[in-house]
C-alpha cells in the first residue's frame, strides 16, 4: 500500500492559490466536515453567505454539489467530481467535470485538500489549481485568501466541537 503524499510533496504550480493552517484538530474530524453533508453546510461558505444544499458521493469518480446562498438569496451552485479520495488524510477533486464525466463549460480549478498529521496537531493544506493565469488572478480577486480563510476558520470551529 503507498502512503499518501502530503501537500508538502507537490511541486509548485504557477497557477496555484494555497492556504495552510496548523490546527490542533485530529485528522478524522476535519475530514469529516469535508464529507458529510450536514457538517459542509455549517462551514462551507463564508459569512453571511451560507450553503443551502450538498448533495456529494465521496469516491474517486463520485459527484460532488455544493449550494451557496447569498444573503439576498442568489444561489451559486458548485459542481464537480472527486478525483482523489484517501479517508482522513487528502481530498482531490475538480470541477473540469460535472457528474457522470460531462464535461464542464468552463472549468476553473482543481482543489487539493490534505490533512497532514504533525504529532497531536493536523496541517490543513488547501491548494487551489486553476487552468490559467486569468482564473488564478480572477480567485485571488474574488477574495480567496480572506474567503477560504474564514471558512477555514469556521470549519476549525465545528471540527473542535464534533
Amino acid at each position: 500500500m503507498r502512503s499518501a503524499m502530503t501537500a508538502q510533496d507537490l511541486p509548485e504550480h504557477a497557477n496555484d492559490l494555497v492556504l495552510t493552517r496548523l490546527l490542533d484538530i485530529p485528522a478524522d474530524r476535519l475530514y469529516r466536515c469535508w464529507t458529510e453533508p450536514a457538517l459542509i453546510q455549517q462551514w462551507f461558505a463564508p459569512s453571511p453567505w451560507s450553503v443551502s444544499r450538498v448533495d456529494n458521493d465521496v469516491r474517486p469518480g463520485g459527484h460532488s454539489l455544493i449550494v451557496m446562498r447569498s444573503p439576498e438569496g442568489q444561489e451559486m451552485p458548485g459542481s464537480g467530481v472527486y478525483l482523489e479520495v484517501i479517508p482522513n488524510r487528502r481530498l482531490v477533486f475538480t470541477d473540469a467535470f460535472t457528474q457522470g464525466w460531462v464535461p464542464a463549460d468552463k472549468p476553473f480549478m482543481t482543489g487539493i485538500v490534505s490533512f497532514d498529521p504533525e504529532g497531536a496537531q493536523t496541517r490543513y493544506t488547501a491548494r487551489v489549481r486553476h487552468w490559467s493565469a486569468a482564473d488564478r488572478a480572477q480567485h485571488e480577486a474574488m477574495g480567496f485568501h480572506t474567503g477560504w480563510g474564514q471558512c477555514t476558520d469556521q470549519l476549525a470551529k465545528l471540527a473542535a466541537r464534533l
